[in-house]
């Protein structure tokens, strides 16, 4: 499949047929990574929504490889990057190569024109680097060499950081933060899931891995999008939604909440949780989006977008856990 070759829309009625092998994909991905349902949840939630997902986790919690089983049940392009400090932008967008034989410069397009792109350990990538792949979440495109490459559709940044190690990266810029439609932290299993992802190993060891489905299509995935953009969304949700992203930036709602902030959710917060939850009603076969798809997606939708205040860091707060008091603080009616 050519990455750059444009996307056939499909019917209402067709985009809802995606909504059934959707689940098949959804079901394979659970079976094969034990204890993380709502990792593949938020991943397939990214797909259908169109939006990016940062992954956060100690290694070894199957970051990397939700992302290449989710490549494996769709037919998207794929590419890895492993960054390192010394990563340069020509790595990961490609640059101008002199053909002797034609005597003219070519473009060799880097790993970021495939339409699934996993950027490992994103934090220790340096800041031009960093910069690039903004570029190429915000805008779907590229610069190289002062001109400017369409990046495929669909396109879809999935970046993995590891919490632990801090020598050797670089932070990432609010700016870039904010173009994660979703920020999934994951937690160590308890004995009886590491248990069970030990007979899963073992089995795909002595080769009894489960066969993935169908391969989704891209043509598949942008009728599921469209089919997603037209769930309902009432005017009450539509009201809850902007309640608890405001709600930061009204003192008199919950002072001491308020306090702890210095710089609340823009209105891409809004935005991002609004098609989040639309596409996980999709996801779940609803054709409306229930309160419950607000407060599910909250904290991963909201929580990269909160600033707190030096005070609140001193004390051990976190975004997390400021947002889901405020979920406590602004109930749905």
């Amino acid at each position: 499949m050519n990455p750059m070759e444009p996307l056939r829309f499909l019917s209402p009625d067709r985009a809802f047929d995606v909504g059934a092998r959707l689940g098949e994909i959804r079901t394979f991905l659970q079976e094969r990574l034990i204890g993380a349902d709502a990792l593949v949840e938020r991943l397939l939630i990214g797909l259908v929504a169109d939006g990016h997902v940062l992954l956060e986790g100690a290694p070894g919690l199957a970051k990397t490889r939700a992302v290449k089983l989710l490549a494996s049940a769709s037919n998207l392009t794929f590419a890895r990057i492993q960054c390192t400090p010394d990563l340069m932008p020509a790595d990961i967008t490609g640059t101008s190569i002199w053909r002797q034989d034609k005597s003219v410069f070519e473009f060799s397009a880097g790993p970021i024109f495939h339409s699934l792109l996993l950027v490992d350990e994103i934090n220790r990538a340096p800041p031009k680097v960093q910069s690039a792949l903004l570029e190429a979440m915000a805008e779907r495109q590229a610069t190289i060499a002062g001109a400017t490459h369409a990046l495929p559709d669909p396109f879809m940044t999935v970046a993995t950081q590891n919490p632990i190690e801090h020598e050797g990266t670089f932070p990432l810029p609010e700016a870039q933060l904010d173009r994660f439609m979703l920020h999934v932290e994951l937690a160590l299993p308890d004995a009886a899931t590491e248990r069970l992802i030990l007979d899963l190993v073992e089995r795909e060891d002595q080769g009894a891995a489960v066969a993935p489905p169908e391969a989704l299509q891209p043509e598949e995935i942008a009728g599921a999008r469209q089919a997603a953009r037209s769930v309902f969304l009432s005017a009450a949700i539509k009201d809850y939604i902007v309640r608890l992203v405001t709600a930061p930036r009204d003192a008199s709602i919950a002072p001491e909440l308020a306090a702890k902030i210095a710089h609340p959710s823009s209105p891409r917060g809004t935005l991002a949780l609004a098609a989040g939850a639309k596409a996980r009603a999709f996801l779940d076969g609803r054709d409306y989006v229930a309160p419950q798809d607000v407060t599910e997606l909250a904290v991963d939708v909201l929580s990269h977008r909160t600033i707190l205040g030096w005070r609140a860091l001193a004390e051990g707060e976190t975004p997390r856990g400021v947002i889901r008091a405020y979920l406590d603080a602004v109930p749905p009616a």
